[in-house]
């Protein structure tokens, strides 16, 4: 990722708000090969320390099509950029991959990390995390039922959580 002007920093060394970073600023979630990946938007998810480890956590829906990219790596990479990528970020949380080359269409330009993970040159910080967890949420397990209905409606339609420890993080 040198190459590409990013630096490497420790995952406790990240400065900005990961809340507002994720909330408001969105995140891309995308994993792969360099033959075949998918990316996708996202603003939920967050960031802290389990299992003697730094960790990230992510939820994706099953029917979306980077949920198999996800499934199928042990690895994926979370994204942030700059304001100046909004609509980019839309293109990429409004279309499927299935569908068109998303990624062409954001004007995003892919690389690959020495590990093999995906990520884009136009990113300010990339995120390298390896799977360590992965569970469907489940009607039944919501204390607060209005957080349920309010988030997925009356028919569920729920997200899979995944945790994963944070490799390396790269900024510019």
């Amino acid at each position: 990722m040198e190459k590409f002007g990013f630096k490497r920093i420790r995952p406790e060394d990240i400065e900005p708000n990961l809340i507002r970073l994720v909330e408001k600023e969105w995140m891309l979630v995308t994993a792969g090969t360099k033959e075949r990946i998918n990316t996708m938007t996202a603003n939920w998810g967050g960031m802290g320390y389990l299992w003697n480890r730094p960790v990230v956590f992510i939820f994706i829906r099953p029917e979306r099509y980077t949920y198999e990219f996800v499934e199928s790596n042990e690895s994926f990479t979370l994204t942030f950029f700059d304001e100046s990528y909004r609509a980019a970020l839309d293109i990429c949380g409004t279309k499927s991959g299935r569908d068109c080359d998303k990624i062409a269409e954001a004007n995003l330009t892919p690389l690959f990390s020495s590990e093999g993970n995906p990520a884009f040159e136009e990113s300010e910080m990339v995120l390298e995390c390896k799977k360590l967890y992965a569970g469907m949420l489940r009607d039944e397990e919501f204390l607060d039922p209005h957080i349920l209905t309010a988030a997925y409606g009356l028919k569920g339609n729920l997200h899979k959580l995944y945790i994963a420890e944070i490799k390396s993080v790269w900024i510019k």
